[in-house]
């Protein structure tokens, strides 16, 4: 019998935390994220000045650092530091086996079982703890007020830019998707106006997926990335983006850990729309459910 997974305590470890913002990070503050990823312990040990001449940088860096893991400064991240160490051997054996490790041949099912559920478990966190709720919003309104939506992306990517394109159609938002880069390019040029174009790459470094949402955005449509990387060239040519957060990449392709974060950030774009005319959206969610109903065997 699979064993349970732990419980999530709602609350990030710091070590996770780290790995959830690390894309997002600044060149100085990736010193101090690799120095603690290295050493967690460390700031248990060490001033805020001790700590920042260790990581090469400065104690304002260091401050700018616990910020964006969301302590307000050093003194309430050396209590996260401290409360993460009193787990127990136990528990950091635990975090080895169900979390850092990765999968190996000679696993048992259960143990990938357990393993594969705990990273799927994280990366969700993950991505919970780096949305930024007021960006989300923004890129809702414009998908919800939208001439025309495209969605890009190519492999892995391409199916959930379908996934997205069902979802929002369904409910009224004139979406498409686009996995060709042919096709996609000649969509993307003649885009009208308050159109929306919608990038999604794990790595953010797609060509095929730069490219259409770059002729999207000079067409004149409102851009968005879907990405892990906030410094990636697809998140930097668009004009938001949202990551959806990888820590622990257990599957290859990539692609493959990403798209539960993916469709985590999908899921709430297409919520938010739905708010936006709650009525009308249940009325053709019952209208399109009653057009299949013929298809579906009665229980």
């Amino acid at each position: 019998m699979v064993g349970a997974p732990p419980e999530p305590d709602g609350a990030l470890r710091v070590t996770e935390r780290i790995h959830a913002t690390l894309p997002s990070m600044s060149s100085a503050m990736v010193k101090i994220a690799e120095l603690l990823l290295q050493d967690p312990s460390a700031p248990l040990e060490m001033s805020i000045t001790e700590l920042a001449e260790r990581a090469g940088t400065s104690p304002a860096t260091v401050t700018r650092f616990c910020r964006q893991l969301g302590y307000p400064g050093y003194v309430q991240f050396r209590v996260g530091v401290a409360t993460d160490s009193g787990h127990g051997a136990d528990d950091d054996d635990r975090w080895r086996t169900e979390m850092s490790r990765t999968l190996d041949p000679n696993d048992a099912p259960e143990d990938v079982s357990r393993t594969l559920l705990s990273a799927h478990i994280r990366s969700l966190r993950a991505t919970a703890s780096v949305l930024e709720p007021s960006t989300c919003a923004r890129v809702a309104d414009r998908l919800s007020g939208g001439t025309h939506v495209d969605i890009y992306g190519t492999g892995g990517s391409a199916q959930m830019a379908e996934e997205m394109m069902i979802r929002l159609y369904r409910i009224g938002v004139n979406a498409h998707s686009w996995g060709d880069v042919h096709a996609g390019l000649a969509s993307a040029s003649i885009l009208p106006t308050g159109s929306v174009g919608i990038g999604i790459s794990h790595s953010g470094q797609t060509e095929e997926t730069i490219e259409m949402i770059s002729r999207a955005k000079a067409a004149g449509a409102f851009t968005v990335a879907i990405t892990s990387k906030q410094n990636s060239p697809l998140a930097q040519v668009a004009h938001e983006y949202l990551l959806a957060s990888v820590p622990d990449r257990y599957l290859h392709p990539a692609d493959l850990s990403a798209k539960h974060s993916q469709l985590f950030v999908l899921d709430l774009l297409y919520l938010l729309v739905a708010q936006h005319d709650y009525a009308d959206t249940v009325a053709r969610i019952a209208t399109s459910a009653d057009a299949v109903a013929g298809h579906r065997r009665a229980d």
